[in-house]
């Protein structure tokens, strides 16, 4: 593809813009990981990720992916033959799915369509039903990227409760972390997965874990293998400093304090409104699309729709994969694709992390131009429906 002039627009649901002073923050030369001024960097990249993630739990950090993290909560807490209750949101739930199946692990879905988000009612009638406590694990994505629905964890927590069953909460806060609200303690979350690449606007790199002492607990009895992600060993010593399996990715850390002072600088409930607005503002541009037999928003329950990410719906007989890679070819505009069985049939708009109101009306312009070179039905005035909902907010 023939270089593009200007920047790219980077709207996919992760990674995510990484803003000028992060990048600035990792300009600079290796630094020993065993000296007093890498223990202060990690110490505070720690305390202000227990203020992000609303924890006063254990936090564990990793040289991985968020799937690295997923990894982790299974290995730490697990059995042989453990059963796992999945709730089904999306091809990250599904993804989870076969991770657990591949450690010898029952995962039970708990079925649900993928435009709906999860009702908490269910989770609490099939812990009741589980008379002899064979449910091991409640696993939830909260903010499933491949659909843009959001998910009920603060009333799944209360339905775990209400049904005063023993299983542990683990939820997947990989594309809802900084970007909406999350309360690890509060909404009763055992174990915490995240990465550093969506939300945080970091680069891809870190996988990290907010844990329980519940979850810390069940790790006494847990036999599935484990060594690189082994909590026991990774968990802050006397020094209050945090442990690693190997080198610590330091750089990745001069990234992490930037950019979680930047979050705290603007103030977490600040960015969960500018994350609530644009997304909203993409949301009504989608709806003046649909008019006309055009684009739709994928999910079905309005009270669900992602604050991160909107997935958009194709009209019949249109493939969502050639408009993506026009609009990338022809503008530098990147969305993400659909997953699994959403391959060809939706495209998602990212709009979380480091956006602001020009960003993201220049993606839903480049998105309208596109709808119109490529002859795909659509309903006019999207953008003007996006800047009439911005200029009253």
């Amino acid at each position: 593809m023939p270089r593009l002039a200007g920047r790219q627009f980077l709207n996919i649901p992760g990674p995510t813009n990484i803003p000028d002073r992060i990048l600035q923050a990792m300009h600079r030369p290796a630094l020993d990981f065993m000296t007093p001024e890498f223990f202060e960097i990690q110490i505070e990249c720690r305390d202000n990720l227990k203020k992000v993630m609303k924890t006063t739990g254990e936090v564990m950090i990793y040289a991985s992916s968020g799937h690295g993290s997923w990894e982790a909560a299974m290995t730490n807490i697990c059995s042989p033959g453990d059963t796992v209750l999945m709730c089904e949101t999306g091809r990250f739930s599904e993804s989870w799915a076969e991770m657990c199946r591949a450690f010898g692990l029952k995962v039970e879905a708990l079925e649900n369509p993928w435009d709906r988000a999860v009702d908490p009612n269910r989770v609490e009638d099939r812990l009741r039903a589980d008379t002899t406590g064979a449910i091991k694990v409640v696993a939830v994505v909260h903010n499933e990227t491949s659909t843009g629905m959001t998910h009920d964890i603060a009333g799944i927590g209360a339905a775990i409760r209400a049904a005063g069953h023993p299983a542990l909460l683990i939820t997947d806060t990989i594309s809802s972390l900084a970007s909406m609200d999350f309360r690890m303690d509060e909404w009763g979350v055992d174990v915490a997965v995240a990465g550093s690449q969506k939300g945080l606007m970091l680069p891809v790199g870190l996988g990290i874990s907010a844990v329980s002492d519940k979850a810390l607990a069940a790790t006494k009895t847990a036999t599935l293998p484990r060594k690189y992600y082994d909590w026991n060993e990774l968990k802050t010593g006397e020094s209050g400093t945090l442990r690693f399996a190997g080198t610590a990715p330091s750089h990745l850390f001069f990234a992490m304090r930037e950019g979680l002072r930047i979050l705290l600088e603007e103030g977490m409930d600040a960015v969960f409104a500018r994350h609530a607005r644009l997304a909203e503002a993409t949301r009504r541009a989608v709806r003046a699309w649909g008019r006309g037999n055009g684009p739709t928003l994928f999910g079905r329950d309005e009270h669900a729709l992602s604050n991160s990410v909107t997935a958009v719906s194709m009209p019949d007989g249109f493939d969502a994969n050639v408009f993506r890679g026009k609009l990338l070819s022809e503008t530098n505009v990147a969305l993400g694709g659909g997953l699994s069985k959403l391959n060809g049939k939706v495209f998602r708009i990212g709009h979380l992390g480091d956006l602001n109101e020009p960003m993201i009306l220049g993606c839903l312009a480049s998105v309208e131009l596109q709808l119109k070179r490529q002859g795909i039905p659509h309903g006019v005035g999207g953008v003007d429906a996006a800047v009439e909902y911005l200029a009253g907010t």
